[in-house]
């Protein structure tokens, strides 16, 4: 999945958490802020994945929608993410932009980590 638009956009079921949260599965909330056990363990796990390999959390996520809404913080990642080169979309997988960073990708040994 090197360039997966995320679970919402496509209405799946995410291969992480929604396929095994009853509550997301089967729309009893929105987002997992809205739950009682959040963050679960199953979150915090690839929380702690994503903020280690791909500069990013979950749960920071979540917490900052939870306070300001979906809109402010759509606003802000497209901020966060775009391109300083072509304007373009950077992957939070591994810092390579989708419209001008494929060569990039190409030639990169781990698809999925950023390089610092």
């Amino acid at each position: 999945m090197p360039y997966c638009t995320g679970c919402r956009p496509r209405d799946k079921k995410c291969a992480f958490l929604k396929k095994k949260c009853d509550l997301l599965a089967n729309r009893k909330v929105e987002y997992c802020y809205q739950c009682d056990d959040f963050p679960c363990q199953r979150l915090s796990h690839i929380d702690e994945r994503y903020r280690r390999h791909y500069r990013m959390s979950m749960i920071e996520n979540l917490e900052f929608i939870k306070e300001n809404g979906i809109k402010k913080f759509l606003e802000k990642e497209e901020d966060k993410w775009k391109c300083p080169r072509c304007g373009g979309i950077i992957s939070c997988h591994n810092g390579i932009c989708f419209d001008c960073g494929l060569d990039e990708l190409r030639n990169k040994k781990k698809l999925y980590r950023w390089e610092d």
